[in-house]
C-alpha cells in the first residue's frame, strides 16, 4: 500500500513537470505579447501584467527543472521592479535590456535545456522521512519509584478512561518503552541511584527512537536546572508537586488530542495553475486537506465554508494582490487570527517586511524544500490551534466552551439555512449535580462531568460539534440530524450513562441526564433554536429527569 502510494505521488510530479516543460514556450510568448503591447504604449498596468508573469517563473522554472530559466527571469524581474517603483517608463538603455533578457528566456525554452522529469524527481524527497503521523495512544506509563504515589496516580488516570502501566523501576521501563513506544510518560525526575535520573534515561531513549516520545515530568524541583533538563530530554510538559491532578489530565487530553486531529485545513491562493498543484501535491502526501484558489478575488465564495486553519498564498496576484487579500481577511470575523503565509518567489527583505508587518505571518521563498515547506506549515497550524484550544476549549472537558460553541451554532445554522439541509442543537444537564457534589465532593462531580463528556465524544459523529454550555450543562449541535433521529441518538448515550458507576471513596453511584432538543425545520436561526432547546430541557426535568424531550412549537 504504502509503495503505490508512493509510486503514485512520484508519478503525479513527474507529470507536473511534464507539463509545466509543454507549456513554457506559451508562457514565453504570453510574455512577450505583453511586452509588445508596452513598447507601444507605455502604461503602468500593463507593467504589472509583464512583472507578474515574469514573476511566476521566477519560482517555478527552478522548481520544474530549469534553473537557468529563473535566474534569468529573476534578472528580468528586478528590472521590471525598478521601473514599477519609479513609476516611469524605460530608457532606451532599459527597453534593451529587457528585450535582451526575454530574448534569453525564448532561447532557454527551446533548448529544453533539463532532463526535467529526472531533475524534479531527485529534489522530492522520500516521503516517509516527512510524511509520518505517530500512532494515536491512550496507554500511560507511569514512571515512579514511590509505588503508593504512582498507584494512586494510576487509579487517577483510569478514572478516566487511560490505560496505565506502573513502572517502579528505570530498567523495567526501558525494557517496556521500546515494545510501546507510542506510550505517553509520565516521569518522576528524582531516583535513589541518581537524583535526574528520570531526566538522564529519557534523553538516552529519546536518541533510540525513532519519532520522539510524548513525555511529562513530574517532580518536587521548579528551578531552571531540572526544567532545562527537561526540556532537553523532550518534555511536552513539566508539574511541580504538589498538582491538581485535573490539570494534568486535562495536558493528557491535549496530548492524545493532539495525536487524532482533524487533517490541516491549508487554502492555497495563486494564479498558477501549475504551482498550486505542486505545492497541493506536497501538502496533499503529508496528509493535508487543500483547497486551491487561482482567482483571488472568488476566495470570499470559499472562506468560511472550508474554514481553514492557514492561508498560504502568492504576493503577486492579478485582481487583488497578496497584501491585499491579507488585509480583507483579518477585516473579516472568525479569521483575525487564521495564520496567513506568503509562499513567493520575492527575495526582497524590504518587500518581504513589508507584507509580514501588514497582515501576514510567515514569509516563505519559492522554490523550497517539501521538508521545509511541510514543517513550517505544520509548526504555524499546530502553535495557531493551540492558541485557539486555550481560547476556546474548556479546561476540564476539552470540549468548546460557551462562547465557541454559540458561535459555531451561528456559523452552522447559517451554513445549513443556505444549502438546505436539517441541523439539530441539543442541550445536556446532568440531573441533581449539586447533590453529587454535596454528597460526594467536587472531586467526584469533575469526574462525573469528564465521564459524560467523554460518552459524548465516542458516541457522537465526528462531524458533530460539542461543547460544555455551563457548569453541568452541555450542548450538541447536530448537522445533517432532525430533531427525530437527534432524540434517538442521544437518548441512546442517556441510557448508557445512567448505568454507568462512579466512584467515591469506597463508595458507587449512578447518575443520570435530561436533554432538551430543536432542529432547523421548527425554528428559522440559532437563537431561536437556542431557546427551543433550553425550553425542551426544562420540560424534560419537570417530567421527572433522565428524559429526552423535543420542542417542535414552532
Amino acid at each position: 500500500m504504502e509503495n503505490r502510494v508512493h509510486n503514485e505521488f512520484q508519478e503525479k510530479m513527474c507529470l507536473l513537470v511534464t507539463s509545466f516543460a509543454e507549456e513554457l514556450p506559451d508562457r514565453i510568448n504570453e510574455i512577450e505579447v505583453i511586452w509588445n503591447r508596452l513598447r507601444i504604449g507605455w502604461d503602468a498596468t500593463v507593467l504589472q501584467e509583464l512583472h507578474r508573469a515574469v514573476h511566476n517563473l521566477v519560482g517555478t522554472g527552478k522548481t520544474f527543472g530549469f534553473p537557468q530559466l529563473s535566474v534569468e527571469a529573476h534578472a528580468l524581474e528586478q528590472i521590471l521592479k525598478n521601473l514599477m517603483q519609479k513609476s516611469a517608463s524605460a530608457d532606451d538603455l532599459q527597453l534593451n535590456r529587457i528585450l535582451q533578457q526575454i530574448l534569453e528566456l525564448k532561447k532557454i525554452s527551446a533548448e529544453k535545456e533539463s532532463s526535467t522529469v529526472s531533475d524534479i524527481s531527485q529534489t522530492i524527497v522520500d516521503e516517509d522521512s516527512f510524511f509520518s503521523d505517530p500512532n494515536p495512544s491512550n496507554l500511560i506509563f507511569v514512571v515512579d519509584d514511590d509505588a503508593e504515589a504512582a498507584q494512586e496516580l494510576a487509579l487517577q488516570l483510569r478514572y478516566y478512561g487511560y490505560e496505565v502501566e506502573v513502572f517502579n523501576h528505570l530498567d523495567k521501563f526501558r525494557i517496556a518503552i521500546k515494545d510501546k513506544p507510542s506510550a505517553i510518560i509520565l516521569m518522576e525526575t528524582e531516583f535513589p541511584e541518581d537524583e535526574m535520573g528520570g531526566i538522564h534515561v529519557m534523553e538516552e531513549i529519546q536518541r533510540e527512537l525513532t519519532q520522539p516520545a510524548q513525555v511529562i515530568f513530574i517532580s518536587v524541583h521548579d528551578n531552571m536546572d531540572y526544567r532545562l533538563g527537561a526540556v532537553r530530554a523532550g518534555s511536552v510538559a513539566y508539574f511541580t508537586k504538589p498538582f491538581n491532578p485535573v490539570e494534568l489530565i486535562g495536558q493528557l487530553d491535549l496530548i492524545t488530542a493532539s495525536q487524532i486531529q482533524d487533517s490541516f485545513r491549508i487554502l492555497m491562493v495563486d494564479d498558477s495553475p501549475a504551482v498550486l498543484s505542486y505545492h497541493a501535491a506536497i501538502l496533499e502526501q503529508a496528509g493535508m486537506v487543500v483547497k486551491a484558489v487561482t482567482e483571488s478575488m472568488n476566495l470570499m465564495a470559499v472562506l468560511s465554508d472550508f474554514n481553514p486553519d492557514l492561508i498560504l498564498m502568492d504576493l503577486y496576484m492579478p485582481g487583488c494582490n497578496g497584501i491585499e487579500l491579507a488585509k480583507v481577511i483579518r477585516q473579516m470575523d472568525g479569521f483575525v487570527s487564521t495564520p496567513i503565509v506568503y509562499l513567493s518567489s520575492e527575495n526582497d527583505f524590504n518587500t518581504q517586511f513589508e507584507a509580514l508587518s501588514l497582515s501576514g505571518d510567515d514569509f516563505l521563498v519559492r522554490p523550497i524544500d517539501p521538508r521545509h515547506l511541510v514543517s513550517a506549515i505544520t509548526s504555524r497550524v499546530m502553535r495557531a490551534r493551540s492558541l485557539r484550544s486555550l481560547m476556546v476549549h474548556d479546561g476540564l472537558t476539552s470540549l468548546l466552551n460557551h462562547t465557541a460553541l454559540k458561535e459555531e451554532l451561528v456559523r452552522e445554522a447559517v451554513r445549513s439555512i443556505r444549502l438546505d439541509t436539517p441541523m439539530s442543537f441539543a442541550l445536556v444537564d446532568i440531573d441533581s449535580f449539586t447533590k453529587i457534589n454535596n454528597k460526594y465532593g467536587h472531586a467526584a462531580g469533575d469526574r462525573v462531568i469528564k465521564s459524560l463528556s467523554r460518552l459524548l465524544k465516542q458516541r457522537l459523529r465526528g462531524t458533530d460539534i460539542i461543547g460544555r454550555y455551563g457548569g453541568e450543562e452541555f450542548a450538541v449541535i447536530m448537522n445533517d440530524t432532525d430533531a427525530a433521529s437527534a432524540a434517538k441518538v442521544i437518548d441512546e448515550i442517556r441510557n448508557v450513562f445512567s448505568r454507568l458507576l462512579h466512584l467515591s471513596q469506597d463508595e458507587e453511584f449512578s447518575v443520570s441526564f435530561s436533554c432538551g432538543i430543536a432542529d432547523l425545520a421548527h425554528f428559522p436561526d440559532a437563537a431561536s433554536l437556542s431557546e427551543a432547546a433550553d425550553k425542551a430541557l426544562f420540560q424534560a426535568k419537570q417530567r421527572g429527569r433522565n428524559k429526552v424531550v423535543v420542542n417542535t412549537d414552532d
